[in-house]
């Protein structure tokens, strides 16, 4: 190999190295308890490992108070082979009632402070929206779509020309009906599982890897 050739072949090895595009940051985003830890929780056991987690899970809503991050999941599906940077953040709420907290047994000082955690996670998670380069959009399959939490989030996206995909969660639950929000948002690609039981779970990562691959 001549100069020139070894040349070529050294730079191209840099060039490579330090700008190739590494793997896209993709936010899950959505309102309170659709299931958006359960579904980073469920891509992270299928394609990471069985004992690590994004997050724990409740009945109550707002568990998930600050954005959390896994990155470098490698996605094999259908031939194609993606890598992605994960980000978990808290549901998305237009109002936060720290008596709601206390209806679930919390006390006052506790309902305050999960009220303040909720509220200030909600910021944290709409900032995070100038660092992504798409959204999964998890909605409970048994609630009627049509949400301001929704409806605010698709505009934000479609205004960002952000790539969006939408999850039709809890389609394990016997009043699912997730050709509803299909038929609310038929501009955007949805998919519908279950995070939980691991439904439907093939379709979204071809899905996933269709729309952010």
């Amino acid at each position: 190999m001549n100069m020139i050739k070894r040349f070529k072949v050294s730079f191209s090895k840099i060039f490579n190295k330090l700008f190739k595009k590494k793997g896209a940051c993709i936010g899950i985003y959505g309102p309170p308890n659709a299931g958006k830890t359960t579904l980073s929780n469920r891509i992270l056991r299928d394609w990471v490992g069985s004992e690590e987690t994004m997050g724990s899970v409740s009945h109550i809503a707002h568990e998930t108070r600050h954005a959390k991050r896994r990155n470098g999941v490698t996605i094999e599906t259908n031939g194609h082979t993606i890598s992605l940077d994960i980000v978990d953040t808290p549901g998305l709420a237009t109002k936060i009632d720290f008596h709601d907290f206390m209806e679930q047994g919390m006390s006052d000082v506790e309902s305050k402070k999960r009220s303040k955690e909720a509220t200030e996670g909600v910021i944290e998670a709409v900032k995070w929206l100038d660092d992504l380069d798409g959204v999964i959009l998890v909605m409970d399959s048994t609630e009627n779509p049509y949400t301001q939490v929704n409806v605010t989030v698709i505009g934000n996206m479609e205004a960002r020309n952000l790539p969006l995909l939408i999850v039709a969660n809890k389609v394990d639950l016997p009043d699912a009906d997730p050709g509803v929000i299909k038929e609310a948002f038929p501009q955007h690609p949805m998919v519908p599982v279950s995070a939980l039981e691991g439904v439907g779970m093939d379709s979204f990562y071809e899905a996933l890897a269709k729309q952010f691959g």
